[in-house]
């Protein structure tokens, strides 16, 4: 048996590390491009470097200690309890409480307070707070972990993160500096601490109120009935499917109890529903689909995704990114590279041509006037010349008027073997649907700039104002449309291979783009199937808005589409929990188990009843 690799080793003493932290001995640790995070049960943390030996390796350990110590030091429940309604006071809660439990640890071993600060330096890197230069370009949620982080851990913080602390220090002393004081007490009591943190809020301007409060008081001079309104909407407010510490923030819980307008674009509690009148839940449906195309929509409304500005976006077939002889060359670098999976997804896509030919009930009509003309009765002519000529015709199939959308992640983190994999199989698939008489569209999403580009610049030139929304360029290719024939559009499929070309992924936008497009479409069955790596992620606009911001967005787009529209949606995660977005969806977590899934997957698809007929049918059981 071979010797594991330096990353293997890292990574195995990594996982034994977090599962010691969290002093849970059955802690699921896996790797993947979507971490660091924490979701059902499941701790993900980013893939390592190569040299796990380098200075990167510090901050991944980082990132994974901060995961483990609040596994272990921390009560999701007792934090709902105290985290205030009021979205900006949350946000500097949930930010103390991060701050707490990274002290806890910090001050018991040496080697985990270096981790974390190597993980601090980094996301303040990431996120530009090592480079601002005023005191109000720094939120005050970090602010305020900052100036916990220093003083619950007892020492001096890094050079960089004290450089920003310094715009803010005086300030914030100056108003909460006692009740900050008195937080040192509280250290390793959670309770005691988020009732301390009330007076910390309070001298901050900020309402400390929290959901057992509100309910309290309701109580007093109200009827029964109100007195369970908030409740109802805490419960509903409550994110089933993620476990992640950062889910606790206020935004994830008021994405479902956001403001009226918001109400307006959600399947449940629109007044179209209300009504009964399908030309109006038609006319809503189209609307909510395009919350981010629209300049400036929503004002500053942090609840209300938008764009900055759309001038930069682009939607470009990919003959026009690359000349013709460069694409010849990029195809034939894929098919060199992947002769052997291509064989592979070859014996997969030939079992589901098998699967659905057999479904298809195939016959012919004769005697027609116009079709195929009839070979086999050519001879009544030459024996009459006045019979007529006979034609014949196939009868129709089943999966003749149906067309499948592949949507591929073009972002950075599928660079090298994901994205060949990705090519390779939505080729292979095309081919062969077009085989059994299913047209497929293939399109891919990414961003034309790291880190804004022109909209980020538009926005510092308009002074930086607060939530800006969506500050990217977008850049949607198509790299082949449905009515395309695969001999004409094969060679596209090697644009994924450009370096150069995965930047940033906007998920959200880009799913509505797919969607909007085959509401065009004529075929009575539209599939469309998602290939992603990873959650949303843009470094810029994550910095500038609430956070979860594109989660958010993604998160209204997918619920518009399952539960209004005629279209199938279905999508397959790699090393990616893609379940917590959507309800048919499939996580694998080794890229070449993709072509086996997409296989899979259409073909329950087309073994199950159109989306249409199911939809039909509950209708006619309502009425």
């Amino acid at each position: 048996m071979p010797p594991d690799t330096p990353s293997e080793t890292f990574k195995r003493a990594l996982a034994h590390a977090a599962r010691a932290l969290a002093e849970q001995d059955e802690l699921e640790v896996v790797f993947a491009s979507d971490g660091p995070r924490m979701s059902n049960g499941v701790l993900t943390l980013p893939h390592p470097p190569r040299d796990p030996s380098g200075p990167e390796s510090a901050s991944l350990r980082g990132q994974a200690d901060r995961l483990a110590l609040r596994l272990a030091n921390h009560d999701d429940s007792l934090h709902r309890t105290l985290t205030p309604v009021d979205s900006r006071a949350a946000e500097v809660f949930e930010a103390a409480e991060q701050a707490r439990v990274e002290a806890v640890g910090g001050r018991a071993m040496a080697g985990v307070r270096a981790n974390l600060e190597a993980a601090l330096v980094t996301r303040m890197e990431r996120s530009g707070l090592t480079r601002v230069t005023q005191s109000d370009q720094v939120p005050l949620d970090q602010a305020v972990a900052l100036l916990l982080a220093e003083r619950l851990g007892e020492r001096p913080l890094p050079k960089a993160a004290a450089t920003t602390l310094d715009l803010v220090r005086d300030d914030l002393i100056d108003r909460a500096g006692p009740a900050l004081d008195r937080l040192v007490a509280t250290l390793d009591d959670q309770q005691a601490f988020g009732r301390e943190m009330q007076a910390v809020l309070k001298a901050l301007d900020l309402d400390p109120g929290n959901g057992q409060a509100d309910e309290a008081d309701d109580t007093e001079g109200e009827d029964e009935a109100q007195d369970d309104a908030p409740s109802e909407t805490e419960d509903d407010s409550d994110d089933p499917d993620t476990g992640d510490s950062e889910d606790n923030s206020p935004e994830g819980r008021s994405e479902d109890s956001g403001s009226e307008g918001e109400r307006d674009s959600r399947p449940d509690g629109s007044p179209a529903e209300a009504d009964g009148e399908d030309s109006d839940q038609a006319a809503e449906s189209q609307e909510g689909m395009r919350p981010g195309r629209t300049e400036g929509e929503g004002g500053n409304d942090p609840s209300v995704y938008r764009a900055f500005t759309t001038a930069f976006d682009e939607v470009i077939a990919a003959e026009e990114l690359c000349d013709p002889v460069e694409l010849d060359r990029l195809r034939a670098l894929l098919d060199q590279q992947l002769t052997q999976l291509s064989s592979v997804v070859a014996r997969l896509a030939n079992k589901l041509q098998r699967r659905l030919l057999a479904q298809q009930n195939r016959s012919w009509m004769f005697d027609l006037e116009e079709g195929v003309l009839d070979t086999a009765r050519l001879t009544r002519v030459i024996t009459d010349p006045t019979a007529p000529l006979s034609f014949k015709a196939e009868s129709e199939s089943p999966f003749r008027d149906t067309v499948v959308t592949l949507l591929l992640d073009n972002s950075g983190s599928m660079r090298g073997r994901p994205i060949m994999v990705a090519a390779v199989c939505a080729d292979i698939l095309a081919r062969t649907l077009e085989r059994c008489g299913v047209k497929v569209e293939i399109l891919g999403f990414t961003t034309r700039a790291w880190k804004g580009g022109q909209p980020r610049e538009a926005w510092i030139t308009a002074g930086r104002p607060a939530n800006p929304g969506r500050l990217n360029e977008l850049r949607h290719i198509i790299y082949k449309t449905a009515d395309a024939p695969w001999r004409r559009s094969k060679r596209n499929l090697g644009l994924m291979m450009r370096e150069g070309l995965l930047k940033e992924n906007i998920d959200g936008e880009a799913l509505a783009w797919a969607h909007e497009r085959m509401l065009a479409r004529t075929e009575a069955r539209r599939i469309l199937m998602v290939i992603s790596d990873g959650a949303p992620v843009d470094d810029t606009t994550q910095t500038a808005n609430p956070v979860h911001y594109l989660e958010r967005h993604l998160r209204q787009v997918i619920g518009q589409i399952e539960d209004r529209s005629d279209v199938e949606l279905l999508a397959i995660g790699i090393g990616h929990d893609v379940t917590r977005f959507y309800r048919r969806a499939l996580m694998i977590t080794d890229v070449d188990q993709l072509a086996g899934a997409m296989i899979e997957k259409l073909a329950e698809l087309f073994d199950a009843k159109p989306k249409t007929e199911r939809t039909g049918r509950r209708l006619r059981r309502a009425a």
